[in-house]
């Protein structure tokens, strides 16, 4: 991957953005800690970070988050969803507390926990298309399905039995899984090369 100017944030409410945010640094972006609505200003980039997704849609109301990061995402900021974070970015969200609101930036509905409770995690190879050097790694903990999605959302990744694993919609990325939680920093660079880096020079 060659350096780009980039600044991608990392959603800092609640999970693993540390680890997000140290797989970025090592890729070469520079990146901000966002807990703010002011905080999104000028990025290229927003990870919303695995976690607990009511926890988290919790403190985006709580911090006036979600009119004001999806005001930045219209503007032309790409965002990059795991686990918890691509639930967040549904359109609707199966299993959801009835005033947990949905990001609604991609249109596919999502069934959270669909993969078991936290003693059924595991860790395995997941094949993704367009990303060179084999299958990523990707660690699944109390993982979502993706139960729908509309004609513009593309499946990059499917499980041999074609479940979606990872999808794209435009300057949308989600992933069922954590690949911020394994070595192996492909899917990162995949955002910043060809979700933020070809969208921003679409612009």
């Amino acid at each position: 991957m060659q350096p780009m100017n980039k600044t991608i944030g990392v959603l800092a409410l609640q999970g693993a953005f540390r680890e997000h945010r140290a797989m970025l640094d090592g890729l070469g972006a520079a990146t901000r800690l966002v807990r703010w609505p002011h905080e999104l200003d000028g990025l290229d980039g927003l990870v919303l970070p695995g976690g607990e997704s009511t926890a988290i849609a919790k403190l985006l109301a709580i911090h006036g988050m979600y009119q004001p990061l999806r005001d930045a995402f219209a503007r032309g900021m790409a965002v990059f969803g795991t686990c918890a974070g691509a639930i967040l970015m549904a359109r609707d969200i199966e299993g959801a507390r009835p005033d947990q609101e949905p990001l609604a930036l991609m249109d596919v509905r999502i069934r959270r926990n669909a993969y078991g409770r936290q003693i059924d995690s595991f860790e395995t190879a997941v094949p993704w298309v367009g990303i060179e050097g084999g299958p990523v790694k990707g660690v699944f903990i109390r993982a979502p399905r993706f139960a729908d999605w509309g004609p513009n959302v593309e499946v990059l990744s499917a499980a041999d039995d074609g479940e979606p694993l990872a999808v794209r919609e435009g300057r949308a990325l989600a992933v069922a899984f954590h690949p911020e939680l394994t070595d192996d920093a492909r899917v990162h660079a995949f955002f910043l090369d060809r979700v933020v880096g070809e969208e921003r020079a679409s612009c």
